[in-house]
């Protein structure tokens, strides 16, 4: 097995190549474009794949990706036919998604912003805060990192509750399953956290008319994709009342432009894709892990289902 990471920053990657080499020491492991014969890769691991990819790789058998979000080879024309994928479950990444999520969650549920405002204002208000059994925190999309938030949010006293295609039974969380119970779930959710997969399905999903199904004064949080949020539909909702504030570290376009309105909004809080990355030390882990249950003839976790998208 020879192993090709294609750089996606820079052809001299000076933190994932050596992070690759010490975990994958002991294999034919190349980086491109030194990647000596075409007929020795049979593994590649990379951000997405290049035009050339899909025919100059004759033995190529799984492409290991280092995002947890696989759209890009998806949607791509030059995903090489027949080839496997593996998307990227690092619990570097999984640590960073938990501390995001909680500190808004808890930024929000004590109205953190207002607070500071006041206080810049020279105000002193006080007023009685909502006890988190109060407060219901809702995963739209309760996978991996989904579930992964749940016990740092737990001992808090939250209501949690999930909602996914498949059935989930999480201890302490209400589970919500498939289209017929969506506006259920939305209308009980005080603070949404979208932690979807980008599908054709999801894409725009986070819209006026599902974002106005949750009640009056409920946040939104998206560390998933920026598609999954129609941009134009946020706003009104902020400024007529019906959200109370939104956290946003994805953005169809990235980076945001500055004169984007999403950065003069006092109720958008906005941060550059920061939520969840892909740890070198702990990902190259991964990567070998994965390598060597392919090795042993096993699908590795993260392997994807191409008809699902995810």
């Amino acid at each position: 097995m020879a192993v090709l990471f294609r750089p996606f920053f820079s052809i001299d990657d000076p933190v994932w190549v050596p992070a690759l080499r010490e975990a994958l020491g002991d294999l034919d492991f190349r980086v491109w474009p030194d990647c000596g014969d075409p007929a020795d890769i049979t593994a590649i691991v990379g951000w997405e794949v290049f035009p050339e990819d899909r025919n100059s790789w004759p033995n190529l058998k799984v492409i290991l990706s280092l995002r947890a979000g696989v759209e890009r080879f998806l949607s791509s024309p030059h995903y090489p036919p027949g080839v496997k994928l593996v998307r990227m479950i690092d619990p570097g990444l999984t640590e960073g998604m938990r501390e995001y999520v909680a500190a808004f969650v808890l930024r929000f549920h004590r109205d953190i912003d207002r607070v500071e405002t006041d206080a810049a204002a020279g105000e002193w208000p006080s007023s009685i805060p909502v006890g988190a059994a109060q407060r219901t925190v809702g995963f739209l999309g309760f996978g991996h990192l989904g579930q992964a938030c749940v016990p740092v949010l737990q001992p808090f006293g939250f209501r949690l509750r999930g909602w996914s295609l498949s059935k989930k039974s999480v201890p302490g969380v209400e589970s919500f399953t498939g289209p017929e119970s969506f506006e259920s779930f939305l209308a009980g959710t005080d603070i949404l956290v979208c932690l979807l997969p980008l599908t054709p399905e999801t894409e725009n999903c986070l819209n006026a008319h599902t974002l106005g199904l949750l009640p009056r004064g409920a946040y939104l949080i998206n560390a998933a994709r920026g598609r999954h949020l129609v941009e134009g539909d946020l706003i009104p909702l902020l400024d007529s009342g019906h959200l109370g504030g939104a956290a946003l570290d994805v953005f169809r376009r990235e980076p945001l432009p500055a004169g984007h309105p999403f950065h003069a909004h006092p109720k958008i809080i906005v941060t550059p894709h920061i939520s969840a990355i892909t740890i070198p030390q702990t990902g190259a882990l991964i990567i070998r892990q994965s390598l060597e249950t392919i090795l042993g003839g096993e699908d590795p976790p993260g392997l994807v289902d191409f008809a699902k998208g995810y």
